[in-house]
Formats: structure tokens, C-alpha cells, sequence
């Protein structure tokens, strides 16, 4: 199965049962949606209690959904109460996430399902196997009114807390031609009165380029003068490995009182919103200098496997629960994400800020765990210690360098990453 996150590919580590529900009888039970939206992605569950002449059982339905470009992606479910299973799936499906969750009605949750599917239809996506499973959920449709909808934005969008935070999830979901979602950030009386969101959003007139891009990096600076307070964001986005850096202005307000927010310097709720959008200049760079704005430290620890595959992954997997794999020619490489988002409440915004740890298995027996900052390698360190297969493994050296270097090495044809260094020399 296959996954999207910040448009990096991952396999999922599969956890638990897939079930069919049959055409039992439903009765809905719980849901819930991560409040991870303006990240361009949301994670839901849906508990169901199933009736039949064996008696009730419990389904429980697992989306992945993609608000930029793959919409209705991955689904799951699990029949029955197994504990280890249900959080081993549940972690699989949105531990990467880094939200919170919050609690839906039954009409929001197939809302949420109907308009998701719609983009499939829309843009002609495929579709998850298993659609006897969660077809019921496609009819009859659910309308919702504006105000239930404004309920239900709140309910998967984390709340903003800093001038920061909004400006970079607004550029986040413009860049990301993800209209609907930047519309979130603006005043809802504004959007109110158009007939959709991406007309409502269209009126900043910003970032024409045709396709998608990431946001890569961006760095926000505020200034005030006699006129008010604007704040100028110099931001790196990609495009199909092609990069560019876009410098716009942006402006703030609170409803109803436009000048007033944007007067008030450092006072910020809740209620203030995005209020201009202006791109002032844009050129490209090249990948090395993106390279180079992107560029921090890197800390490794490389052990030695002293047990076979199969034994090394019935020890390891454990350990992997929730993390994104993606396969490599050597080896495997598993990402741990952080579980939560505050690397978008900063100042200076970077994506692979999300990334707590990485942990590369290679086909010639070696463990190697890296990260980008010293505290986080000590607690994976430390965690590691304690699990099953830290017996089975022999510490060969620790590292620290000014720069990410593991992509590299397992990008190379080389076995041992010591004669990977002694290759950069």
C-alpha cells in the first residue's frame, strides 16, 4: 500500500486484519479525524458495530486522505477488538501524522469519505480495493451547512497560534494548489460571499505557476511602519526537482477590523486571519543552492547486525511500528515522524523538520539510526537500548557531520559505510 506524505512515497508497515463487513447490518459507534488538514492530509477512523445472527461484531475503518493530489489513497480496517492489532494499525495509518485527533458525528464522518471520493472521481484517481467495504458510505449524500462546516474545518485543522504558524500553512496549501484548504486561513465572512473556495482564494492573485509545488522552506520576517505591520516570507519551493524562491508580503487581519489587526503588532488569537498575499519577485536556483538552504547537521550511529534477516526483522519490526518504509536497492529505510507538527510554529519553516529519526537496515548487516539534532539521536539511542534487538547488535561508531550524508550512502553501490567515507576523501 501505498502512501503520500509531504509527496515522498512510503510503503506502510501493515498491522492487523483486513475484513470484509459483509452486508450486515450498521450501527455507528465512534470517529474521529486528525487535526492535521492544513498539512494536506488527514487521517479518519470509523468504528462500526456490525449486526448478525452470530452476533455483534466491531468494524473498524481506517482512511488515508489527500487533499493535494491523490484524494481517496489508502484504506484499512480490522474486524473484531484486538488490541496490539488495532493500535498497530492505527499507528500504520496515521502515526506519521503528527496530529491530534478530534471527534466527528456519523454525518461528518461521511462527509468527510463523500468528498474525498469526489476528487477521485474528479480527477480520475484509482481507488482502494477494498470498496465493498466502504461503498455504504457513498450514499445517500451528505450536505452540510455553512456553519457545519465551519464546525467541522475546526475539528481537523489544528489551531493557529502564532502569525508564523498561519503564514506558513497559508503558502504551504497556495503553493500546493490546495485552494480549499488556504481558504481556511482566511476571515470566513470574506469567503462567505463566493461561491467557492479557490474563487474566494484566487482574489490574492498569487503564485501562478501551473502545477503543485512544496514548500520546501520558509523564512518570515515582520516588519512595521506608519501604514502598519506586514510580514515578508522568502520561501523555497520545488516543482519536479526544479527549485525557485518566491519573496511576497503578506498581511494580516482580525474580522471587522482589518487596520486594527493589522496595527496590533504581536497580538495574536485565534480569530486572526490572512488578509493580503502579494508576491513580490521570484527566481530560480539551482539544486545545490537548495541544497545549501536546506543544509544542516546530521548525527549517525552505525552498529553491526550479529543475527541473520529473518531473526533481525522479527526483532526490529516491533520497533518500526508507525514508521514510513521505503525500499532501497542495499537496503531498507524507515522514517520516524514526529507526533506532532510544531516545526510549522517557528520562525523559519522547513518540511524534513517533521522527521524525528531514520533507521537504514542494509543487505550486508549493517544498522545505522541518524538524526538531525543531538537530543533527538540520544533518545532514539536510548530507546533503542531497551528494546529486543539492541542484544543482537554490536556499536561500530558514531558520527556527526555538517551536512546529511546517509541519503548518499545509500544511494551508493558501496557495503560498508566506512569505506563510504573513505570514498568522500
Amino acid at each position: 500500500m501505498e502512501t503520500t506524505i509531504g509527496k515522498r512515497n512510503f510503503t506502510v508497515i501493515k498491522g492487523g486484519n483486513s475484513a470484509p463487513a459483509g452486508d450486515s447490518a450498521r450501527q455507528f459507534v465512534s470517529s474521529y479525524v486528525t487535526d492535521t488538514r492544513l498539512m494536506g492530509v488527514i487521517g479518519l477512523y470509523i468504528h462500526w458495530e456490525l449486526k448478525d445472527p452470530e452476533g455483534p461484531k466491531d468494524l473498524h475503518q481506517f482512511f488515508y486522505l489527500d487533499a493535494e493530489e491523490f484524494g481517496f489513497e489508502s484504506y484499512r480496517s480490522l474486524l473484531g477488538n484486538n488490541i496490539e492489532e488495532f493500535l498497530y494499525l492505527e499507528q500504520s495509518i496515521i502515526g506519521g501524522l503528527g496530529g491530534k485527533k478530534s471527534d466527528l458525528t456519523e454525518k461528518e464522518a461521511r462527509y468527510l469519505v463523500q468528498e474525498f471520493a469526489d476528487m477521485n472521481t474528479r480527477l480520475n484517481l484509482p481507488w482502494p480495493e477494498e470498496k465493498n467495504e466502504y461503498s455504504f458510505l457513498l450514499q445517500p449524500r451528505i450536505m452540510l451547512t455553512h456553519s457545519e462546516k465551519q464546525l467541522l474545518i475546526g475539528k481537523m485543522c489544528t489551531p493557529i497560534v502564532s502569525e508564523f504558524q498561519l503564514i506558513h500553512y497559508f503558502l504551504m496549501r497556495l503553493f500546493a494548489k490546495d485552494l480549499e484548504g488556504a481558504s481556511y486561513l482566511i476571515d470566513p465572512a470574506v469567503t462567505a460571499v463566493y461561491p467557492t473556495p479557490a474563487e474566494a482564494v484566487s482574489r490574492f492573485n498569487f503564485y501562478k505557476g501551473k502545477a503543485a509545488a512544496t514548500l520546501c522552506q520558509n523564512v518570515v520576517d515582520r516588519y512595521e511602519d506608519e501604514s502598519g505591520v506586514s510580514y515578508l516570507s522568502e520561501s523555497l519551493i520545488e516543482v519536479n526537482f526544479n527549485y525557485r524562491v518566491i519573496l511576497s508580503e503578506i498581511t494580516l487581519s482580525v474580522p471587522g477590523k482589518a487596520s486594527e489587526g493589522a496595527k496590533a503588532g504581536r497580538v495574536f488569537s485565534q480569530k486572526t486571519y490572512v488578509a493580503s498575499a502579494k508576491e513580490r519577485s521570484s527566481f530560480k536556483v539551482t539544486s545545490a543552492e537548495a541544497a545549501m538552504m536546506l543544509n544542516r547537521p546530521e548525527f549517525l550511529t552505525v552498529y553491526e547486525i550479529a543475527v541473520d534477516q529473518e531473526e533481525c526483522d522479527r526483532l526490529l519490526l516491533p520497533l518500526m511500528a508507525g514508521c514510513m518504509l521505503t525500499q532501497h536497492d542495499n537496503g531498507r529505510l524507515f522514517l520516524e515522524f514526529n507526533k506532532d507538527n510544531d516545526h510549522v510554529n517557528r520562525k523559519t519553516f522547513r518540511l524534513n523538520e517533521d522527521i524525528h529519526g531514520l533507521y537504514y537496515v542494509s543487505d550486508y548487516g549493517q544498522f545505522i539510526i541518524a538524526a538531525y539534532g543531538l537530543a533527538e539521536i540520544q533518545e532514539i539511542e536510548k530507546r533503542l537500548r531497551k528494546s529486543q534487538l539492541y542484544p543482537n547488535l554490536i556499536l561500530s561508531e558514531k558520527y556527526e557531520f555538517k551536512e546529511p550524508v546517509l541519503y548518499e550512502f545509500i544511494q551508493s553501490d558501496i557495503e560498508e559505510f566506512s569505506e563510504f567515507l573513505e570514498s568522500l576523501d
